[in-house]
């Protein structure tokens, strides 16, 4: 696969993009399950983003008139939520907010199989699944090639996160391998990544860029934040002390990054 160097997702453009975030301080309003508020409202705060969380239908669209990102997780998809997504998307179209999806835990029911279907329609910049969310939604084993086609055929980028995070728009595909086996004993550690890259999404034009920027973050940060956890709870904790100090540099030098076209590691 050949790419211009300006469409190329780099450690230097990827440590640029956390700058940018924190310079910009923007709004994210999030739609996420009961169990992921506090943890994502704190990666955020801890980002220098402005979290909202209300799922109130009659003023949700006025805290996404106001907002610079906007999430939508389908952890914990009752009434209310439904309610929320409902009033929210007119707003994120009418100013067309980049936003990002979170299909959690689609494969555990029809409804939310095709909740999830009807939003990746909707237009999300972002699609941010797993591996069983992933082969639910698309009815295919996942890998680098069925993520591109998938992104090629939604017009949107999937990021598909695990032990190796597999990131594509489709003409462009990346991995990200950093991160802390850890995060997976942490409530809602994914939940939060996604909002981390809604911020990202709401201040970087390239979804990609801002997709891997964001995960980048995260894992970057879950990888020192691992060194001297003793367990998920200091994990949780320590992730977020790392996220708030972390700078470009430490990011830049830390980030383990590889194009699809490049040798695993390099």
């Amino acid at each position: 696969m050949t790419r211009d160097l300006k469409d190329a997702i780099t450690s230097r453009a990827i440590a640029e993009a956390l700058d940018a975030v924190r310079a910009a301080r923007p709004r994210v309003h999030c739609i996420t399950n009961t169990v992921a508020q506090t943890f994502s409202a704190n990666a955020l705060l801890a980002l220098g983003a402005v979290p909202s969380m209300t799922l109130a239908a009659d003023e949700i669209g006025d805290f996404v008139a106001r907002a610079d990102g906007l999430l939508v997780n389908l952890g914990t998809f009752d009434a209310l939520r439904a309610d929320a997504v409902d009033a929210a998307m007119p707003v994120a179209r009418e100013r067309a907010l980049s936003w990002c999806l979170d299909p959690a835990h689609a494969e555990s029911s029809p409804r939310r199989i095709a909740l999830a279907r009807r939003l990746i329609d909707l237009g999300p910049a972002v699609l941010r699944c797993n591996v069983e969310e992933f082969r639910t939604l698309f009815e295919a084993e996942p890998g680098p090639e069925t993520v591109a086609r998938a992104a090629m055929r939604h017009g949107i980028v999937v990021a598909l996160t695990g032990a190796r995070d597999v990131l594509s728009d489709g003409a462009r595909t990346v991995f990200l391998d950093n991160g802390h086996p850890l995060q997976a004993r942490v409530t809602a550690a994914g939940c939060a990544a996604s909002a981390v890259v809604a911020a990202f999404l709401a201040v970087i034009g390239d979804p990609l860029l801002a997709t891997a920027a964001g995960l980048s973050a995260v894992g970057v940060a879950a990888e020192i934040a691992g060194e001297t956890a003793a367990g998920p709870a200091s994990l949780q904790v320590g992730f977020l002390d790392t996220l708030y100090g972390l700078d470009a540099a430490t990011l830049r030098a830390r980030l383990t990054l590889s194009p699809a076209d490049a040798p695993a590691g390099a």
